[in-house]
């Protein structure tokens, strides 16, 4: 992590170590069975990278461009200016560019690869409402994720996802009983690739997600301690959660892909599974965190 005031995170550190561990070692297997198939991987790989590389150095104009967010200008936003600037200061750390997207969805997020290549972006709906010291324990939420370079972290997480479903992809369009069968005479080994590349696709799908919501946990934390304020955080997060049955669902469907960049997801599950899938932990798990560190700072829930 590059040098913030942010709080800093051991057990955000260890999770990133060991789902990134495991992660490389199911890529290991995953492509040394595949080679042991007799399966050419080179094209796979090289697209899968190209799709990484593009993430990685686009992610702030895909996502902007994806909301249909715009810079602004200090002239046109000054009073969100003015409290980035003062974050900026709080946490030692560069200012980002700073977008508004007009959409009733009220959200926000942060995207870029560092520091300097970073924006944060914040929703018409948004600015409706919260208050100012609501407001501004979003933005510290959201410049953790770029102090701690979260949006770089979870694309390269996410590589392996991005190999396995190409290779269920090749596996389909080519074919499942096209392929000669294993030297013992079981299965067709278009099926065996298919098989293996969802499971894969599976276990990394699953990782990189629970990774995601400690990330969102680690990011309420760090905001914070930033600005002494967990109780504006979760008032924010109790009002935007309640705030998002009343959006449209069309409204809602379309920014769901985007969950894992919002603050808060614009479509959540309650069933257990989907909680399992899901990009943020539940509602009254970041409530009940943020009323620890509240205690612990000796303020009021």
């Amino acid at each position: 992590m590059a040098h913030t005031r942010f709080a800093p995170d051991r057990g955000l550190t260890s999770r990133m170590v060991v789902t990134m561990f495991l992660l490389g070692l199911l890529y290991v297997v995953f492509v040394g069975v595949l080679i042991s198939l007799g399966v050419r991987t080179t094209m796979v790989l090289l697209i899968a990278g190209g799709t990484l590389f593009a993430q990685y150095f686009l992610s702030d104009r895909i996502a902007l461009f994806a909301m249909h967010g715009r810079e602004v200008s200090p002239q046109e936003a000054p009073e969100l200016h003015g409290m980035i600037d003062r974050l900026c200061t709080m946490a030692d750390m560069p200012k980002p560019r700073v977008a508004i997207a007009d959409t009733d969805v009220p959200n926000a997020f942060a995207t870029g690869r560092n520091q300097k290549k970073s924006v944060v972006c914040v929703t018409t709906g948004l600015l409706r409402r919260v208050d100012r010291i609501e407001l501004e324990g979003v933005l510290a939420h959201e410049m953790s994720h770029v102090a701690h370079r979260d949006v770089a972290v979870m694309t390269i997480a996410s590589f392996l996802g991005i190999v396995a479903g190409l290779m269920t992809r090749v596996a389909l369009y080519t074919g499942l009983g096209g392929r000669d069968r294993d030297e013992k005479g079981g299965l067709p080994i278009g099926l065996i690739i298919l098989l293996v590349s969802i499971v894969v696709y599976a276990v990394s799908f699953l990782l990189t997600r629970a990774l995601s919501r400690y990330r969102e946990l680690a990011a309420d934390r760090a905001g914070a301690l930033l600005t002494q304020r967990p109780s504006a955080l979760a008032g924010a997060l109790v009002k935007i959660s309640g705030e998002m049955a009343r959006i449209p669902t069309r409204d809602l469907r379309e920014a769901e892909p985007f969950n894992a960049f919002f603050f808060a997801p614009a479509v959540s599950g309650r069933a257990t599974m989907a909680k399992l899938f899901a990009t943020h932990p539940p509602l009254e798990q970041r409530l009940d965190q943020l009323a620890r560190i509240s205690a612990q700072l000796g303020q009021g829930v």
